[in-house]
């Protein structure tokens, strides 16, 4: 068997964090491109009503990158629920400092996925992070994982530009 399909997903992956460097123009959907029109000193606010930050959204993002591969494809050690057991980011981080601890989550999980030797791998089950003893496949993993980065990635969008006061017609 080949290893096309872990291939895009690789590039899937990379596309939904990074954004495409080839068509920078078509990346508006990507975290890390999403990010970087939030200054970092928005980061904290949430809209009226909301409890939601930017920056709990992208702590998130990293938290689960890292516990999806730790359960997946490491000892298991790491879990959302027991403290000190993921590494995390402060909210003093800066900009650079949160860029580098996702971009360390990402290239992880990344990682792991590119070392796998073909794509019927991609159907072996693998621990779930739920705690709950059940596995699921591979695919199904790294699926979740790239539609977790484009969903917060828009709902970063969203909450940078209602603090910017730009969430109108012709602004998407």
């Amino acid at each position: 068997m080949g290893r096309s399909a872990i291939e895009q997903l690789l590039w899937m992956m990379d596309s939904a964090f990074e954004g495409d460097p080839a068509k920078p123009t078509q990346s508006w959907h990507a975290v890390l491109v999403n990010l970087a029109s939030s200054p970092r000193d928005e980061w904290d606010w949430a809209p009226p009503g909301g409890a939601r930050t930017i920056f709990s959204l992208v702590r998130e993002l990293g938290v689960c990158k890292l516990v999806y591969d730790n359960q997946a494809f490491g000892d298991g050690s790491m879990d959302w629920d027991v403290p000190g057991t993921v590494p995390a980011i402060g909210t003093t981080a800066t900009y650079d400092g949160v860029v580098a601890w996702l971009r360390d989550a990402h290239g992880r999980l990344r990682g792991h996925v590119a070392e796998l030797k073909d794509d019927a791998q991609l159907l072996e089950p693998r621990p779930g992070p739920f705690g709950d003893g059940r596995s699921y496949e591979t695919r199904w993993l790294v699926n979740t994982m790239i539609q977790h980065d484009l969903y917060h990635a828009g709902e970063i969008n969203h909450i940078r530009a209602l603090r910017q006061r730009n969430d109108g017609p012709g602004n998407d």
